[in-house]
């Protein structure tokens, strides 16, 4: 595919190299690029979309996993008290603390989880889902969830407010994403973002183990100016912009940095000890209280780890 910018179809160049999955550990190099104009960065090659549905489903799809320890551990976290202070000391990415009333979309809302937490804080809560079993485990929630592309995507009504939590830098051709997302709001409504920020600190410690390059499905790398340029272009007016760095993110960079690659066959044991939960508290806890100055610095002068970004519907 092009190697020009998915934003503004100017040309690019290599800003790094030899680029690898520290996720799921799955075999290949890519690079990042960044546009010479209006500075988007992106991944290199972009895959097809059908290469990105093979990858989702063999790697990223939520395949019906119930009831073991981690999953477990991770629906009582969500629900407790301890989950609402971690939002006000981590910065809410998912806006989970939000509340309000009207329609609310969440866009890849997996098994509903997040729907739970909107629904609880007043709002009238329905996904857009394309994984099947995903989907089918939201509405056993209760939830109404379509299982469609946004493009096709009729809604039988106008949305107050539409999540795209951590799912803009995944699609292909962002700018036709918010499109449609501004297709389906009310006028006046609203679409809130969430995605990783191309000039965190935090990028630059950790290079190429930065837990964020997410490598191949993050395809769109922002920064907090371009996003911004981007929602005005597409019809937004931008309401609040903020920056959080959340402890597991910071958890994770550290994990893929101290284990990617330092053994043969050291990144296929990565997913686990991703998951390892005793593995990724210790070192929440030390990203969240020890380095606490640190990354509030971070956020407060534009260089935290994620974007969180409201805008209204003109």
């Amino acid at each position: 595919m092009s190697t020009n910018c998915l934003l503004c179809g100017r040309a690019t160049l290599v800003t790094l190299a030899d680029v690898r999955d520290t996720r799921f550990g799955i075999e290949g190099r890519w690079s990042i690029r960044r546009c010479r104009r209006c500075g988007l960065e992106q991944t290199d090659p972009v895959p097809t979309l059908d290469e990105l549905i093979d990858l989702y489903e063999r790697h990223y799809n939520y395949a019906g996993e119930r009831d073991t320890s981690y999953t477990r551990l991770r629906d009582w976290f969500l629900m407790s008290p301890f989950y609402q202070l971690m939002l006000k000391l981590d910065g809410d990415i998912s806006f989970h603390a939000e509340t309000g009333l009207g329609r609310l979309l969440d866009v890849g809302c997996n098994e509903g989880r997040g729907l739970i937490l909107y629904a609880r804080n007043g709002f009238a809560a329905e996904g857009l889902e394309l994984n099947p079993a995903a989907a089918a485990a939201a509405r056993e929630r209760g939830f109404v969830v379509h299982e469609e592309e946004i493009e096709s995507f009729e809604p039988k009504s106008p949305y107050d407010r539409v999540v795209l939590s951590n799912v803009l830098e995944h699609v292909l051709d962002p700018r036709a994403m918010l499109s449609q997302v501004r297709r389906i709001l009310r006028p006046g409504g609203q679409v809130w973002i969430s995605l990783p920020n191309n000039r965190s600190w935090l990028k630059r410690l950790f290079g190429r183990s930065w837990i964020n390059w997410h490598v191949p499905f993050h395809i769109t790398h922002f920064s907090q100016p371009c996003l911004r340029r981007l929602l005005i272009e597409t019809g937004f007016v931008v309401l609040s912009e903020r920056q959080a760095t959340p402890a597991l993110w910071v958890a994770r960079s550290a994990i893929a940095w101290a284990f990617a690659g330092k053994a043969p066959g050291a990144a296929r044991g990565l997913p686990r000890l991703q998951r390892d939960p005793l593995l990724v508290g210790v070192l929440m806890g030390l990203a969240r209280f020890v380095l606490f100055p640190a990354l509030w610095f971070g956020n407060l002068f534009g260089r935290g780890d994620c974007l969180v970004v409201k805008a209204r519907r003109r």
